[in-house]
């Protein structure tokens, strides 16, 4: 069985620290979106200028930020397993990875 670790050199890391701080930012990046276009009416086109500034609070685009989402939430749950060619998520057994820290540091 061969295991591989989640965040590999040159993957795209788009999760936050932690789920809250991650929704946080979603309600920040979807509110000037839609900020920015219900204010249309009263602002004009200026209030457009907003939408740009969602792409700061996501991290690219509302894709980047549903990624990252899944990323924060099975950050140290789920790993992936390859067998025969034929790649599953399972479960991580956090159990076994700190035994195998502790005796590679001794």
């Amino acid at each position: 069985m061969n295991t591989e670790k989640p965040a590999q050199p040159g993957t795209p890391d788009f999760a936050s620290k932690s789920v809250p701080r991650h929704l946080a930012r979603g309600v920040i990046g979807f509110g000037l979106i839609i900020g920015s276009i219900a204010l249309v009416p009263f602002a004009g086109p200026a209030s457009l200028l907003a939408a740009p500034l969602a792409l700061i609070a996501f991290r690219g685009c509302p894709t980047c930020w549903m990624v990252g989402l899944a990323q924060t939430i099975s950050r140290g749950r789920l790993e992936r397993q390859c067998e025969d060619g034929v790649c599953t998520l399972a479960k991580a057994h956090p159990a076994a990875d700190r035994n195998a820290r502790d005796t590679s540091s001794r």
